[in-house]
C-alpha cells in the first residue's frame, strides 16, 4: 500500500522553517533557493499573513 504524504492537520510554519528543512537535505545554497522557489511556484507551499494567502512572486 502506498503511503500518502498529505496530513489531515496543517501546520503553521514560517518561511525560515521551510528554508531550514530544505537546507537540511540540500547540497548548497543554490539548490535550496531553487527548491523553495519550486515549492512556492507549484503551490505545494502557501504563504499566509494573518490567515490570508499571499501570492509569492519568484524571479
Amino acid at each position: 500500500m502506498k503511503t500518502s504524504f498529505k496530513t489531515s492537520r496543517r501546520q503553521n510554519l514560517t518561511l525560515g522553517d521551510l528554508v531550514l528543512a530544505v537546507g537540511s537535505v540540500s547540497r548548497n545554497t543554490n539548490e535550496i533557493a531553487a527548491a523553495v522557489a519550486d515549492l512556492l511556484e507549484s503551490g505545494r507551499v502557501r504563504l499566509t499573513n494573518n490567515g490570508r494567502a499571499i501570492r509569492a512572486h519568484v524571479a
